[in-house]
């Protein structure tokens, strides 16, 4: 599902990729919110370079459109007809509008695609997803364990 806003290219993950990832998902303090960190090269490879499986989950790269370099990414997964989503931008891109820009878009995109429910679950401490969130339009509608549900009608 790639696709484009002002300033970012959503794409899938190549192997060049991969260094940048690791660069903030093993930055454990940046990372503490987030479960998909702390991982080898070889595992990120084999995760992010498999063919793309929506009902199993599938990270893409945000790129800045004009350098190509990778800021953060997005995790889609479909399941039961409602689209979870996740988000990260790197610390250096951190609280540019990379994350706002991008889910905006995305959340058009899934519903061009004929999605009508998104979702996101977000740590309760999380507190600059939660804000996030709730000015895209999502709405708190449950709790599943210590994530806060967030669901947004497309």
């Amino acid at each position: 599902m790639p696709f484009e806003t002002e300033r970012c290219r959503i794409r899938p993950f190549e192997e060049s990729d991969i260094p940048a990832f690791m660069s903030y998902r093993n930055n454990l303090d940046w990372m503490q919110y987030q479960g998909f960190k702390g991982k080898k090269y070889l595992e990120y490879k084999k995760a992010l370079l498999m063919q793309p499986k929506f009902d199993e989950g599938v990270q893409l790269v945000v790129a800045n459109k004009q350098t190509g370099e990778l800021i953060g990414d997005l995790y889609l997964k479909i399941e039961k007809g409602v689209c979870w989503i996740g988000y990260t931008i790197a610390p250096e891109f951190a609280r540019q509008g990379f994350a706002f820009e991008v889910v905006t878009q995305l959340l058009l995109e899934l519903q061009l695609s004929g999605m009508k429910l998104a979702k996101a679950g977000v740590e309760e401490e999380n507190i600059a997803s939660i804000q996030l969130l709730k000015k895209l339009g999502f709405e708190q509608n449950g709790v599943d364990g210590s994530e806060l549900i967030f669901q947004h009608d497309l």
